[in-house]
Order: structure tokens, then C-alpha cells, then sequence
């Protein structure tokens, strides 16, 4: 389900079961409202909700206006990188058709805010039966826990190959951007089958929208070999995060782009 916020209302509960929910709601990364007295957790804040004078729980409360700019930020390069794939793709795509026929763009149901699906784009850089083979080559699987990560993977067709190491394939992204559903930077959007085996604590990192680069990106991806180690850099960007935190990893970006480190 889709959830971005909850509203504890909860007169005849013990102090101890009524924390119990917000603890578990701000593992999910989940705001939540409390109609009851207040108890001490990270960050609070005093709103009103529908009829209803509460105290909000978050592990980050934004401020209007940072999102604001955070936004205008996506738009610009959403409208600057999304014409630089139109450029790219007279080149690319007719690259791809003609190593290995069928679409040049590729879309896969992906897992953005809070749980919400959305059908996220990129240059073909695997073959059309990409997906079947998985199944064949998860004993293969280098990365320990809920992704899938294998060195000179079979399905990678030689054009994919380019377009992995320059990251082009990642292009059509800014598309993803313009339309709302991701964000320049942010966290790595689940494929469904990994979402659906997440932990609790997992679905925080799900609470900012995903991003085409982000902390984990720029970190070296290609050297983590534990799935732990990805959500602890994508919650240590939530809570870190900032304007200024965004610009320099997108400055960053563009050293690990030009000069492919960590890039896989």
C-alpha cells in the first residue's frame, strides 16, 4: 500500500503500546500524527490535520521551501538532460537495434516514495530474455542480500557494455524527473521483487524520492557487497540531506561519470 502518512488516534492505550506504533512507523520512514500526549523522539513538530490538533513524528521534517527548491532544481535538469537523451538517443538507439532487435528503451516497474510504482526508463543494454536468465544466474549473485549484482554478466549485450561503464543508459531517467517520480538526486528506486522481501527498516529509505544518483552512487557501488551497506548510505543521505548536499553529489556525479569510477 501507499502510504505517506499515519494518524495515531489512540485514547485507551498504554504510553508504552502508542510509542510502540511510532517507533514502528518512523522505522518505515512514515510521518505520523498523534492525537495523544507527546513522548520524546527525533524530530516533532505541531500541526493541524483535518479536524484533528496534532503532534507530527518524522526522523526529518522539511521545510516547505527546501522542497520547493529542491524541486526547481529537478525541473531545470530534467529539462536540460531530457533534451541531451533526445540528442544521445539518434546515436544510441540505432547502436542497439542493430546488435540485438527489439525496444531500445527498456522499462521495469520500479518502487518510488513511500511505495508508489512507477515504470522507470533507460537505454536497452541487456538482451530481450534479460529477465528470464535471471532466475538462471541468482546462485552467480555477488551481492549479499535483496539485489542482484554479477561480474561480466551474460545478459549485458557489447553496446551495453559502453553504455554501462559511460553511464549513458541512465539517460532516459530525466524523463523519470520531469514527470515527478524521481529526482535528480536521491536514493535507488527496488525493483518489486526486492521491495516485496523488505524489512521494516528497509522502507525508510523509500520515505525521499529516488534519485538517479545519490551518496551510494558516487561511494564506489561497483566495491559494495552487501545490500545493509546500500541502505545505510541512502538513510545517511536522508538525514543529512540538503540543498547543498545535492549539488555536491551531483558535482560528484560528474567526476565518477567522466572518469567511470565505481560505475558497473
Amino acid at each position: 500500500q501507499v502510504i505517506d502518512e499515519a494518524l495515531l488516534c489512540l485514547p485507551y492505550s498504554t504510553r508504552e503500546e502508542v510509542n510502540g506504533f511510532i517507533v514502528r512507523l518512523e522505522t518505515m520512514g512514515i510521518e505520523t500524527h498523534v492525537a495523544v500526549d507527546t513522548y520524546d523522539h527525533q524530530e516533532k513538530a505541531i500541526e493541524r490535520f483535518g479536524a484533528y490538533r496534532v503532534l507530527t513524528y518524522s526522523p526529518r521534517i522539511f521545510e516547505p521551501t527546501e522542497l520547493f527548491v529542491k524541486r526547481a532544481m529537478d525541473v531545470i535538469g530534467g529539462v536540460a538532460g531530457s533534451l541531451l537523451t533526445v540528442l544521445l538517443s539518434m546515436v544510441i538507439i540505432p547502436a542497439i537495434h542493430l546488435e540485438s532487435p527489439g525496444p531500445a528503451i527498456f522499462k521495469q516497474v520500479r518502487i518510488g516514495r513511500n511505495g508508489r510504482r512507477f515504470s522507470i526508463y533507460k537505454f536497452r543494454s541487456m538482451y530481450m530474455d534479460a529477465e528470464e536468465r535471471k532466475k538462471e544466474l541468482m546462485e552467480k549473485n555477488e551481492m549479499k542480500g535483496l539485489m542482484f549484482k554479477m561480474k561480466d554478466d551474460p545478459r549485458i549485450t557489447k553496446v551495453g557494455k559502453f553504455l554501462r561503464k559511460t553511464s549513458l543508459d541512465e539517460f532516459p531517467q530525466f524523463f523519470n524527473v520531469l514527470k515527478g517520480e524521481m529526482s535528480l538526486v536521491g536514493t535507488r528506486p527496488p525493483t518489486e521483487d526486492e521491495f516485496l522481501q523488505y524489512e521494516e527498516h528497509h522502507k525508510r529509505r523509500l520515505s525521499l524520492k529516488p534519485g538517479i544518483t545519490g551518496l551510494w552512487q558516487v561511494s564506489g557501488r561497483s566495491d559494495i557487497q552487501d545490500f545493509e551497506e546500500v541502505v545505510s548510505l541512502d538513510l545517511e543521505y536522508i538525514d543529512k540531506w540538503s540543498v547543498w548536499l545535492d549539488i555536491r553529489l551531483l558535482i560528484q556525479t560528474v567526476y565518477v561519470v567522466l572518469f567511470h569510477r565505481g560505475a558497473s
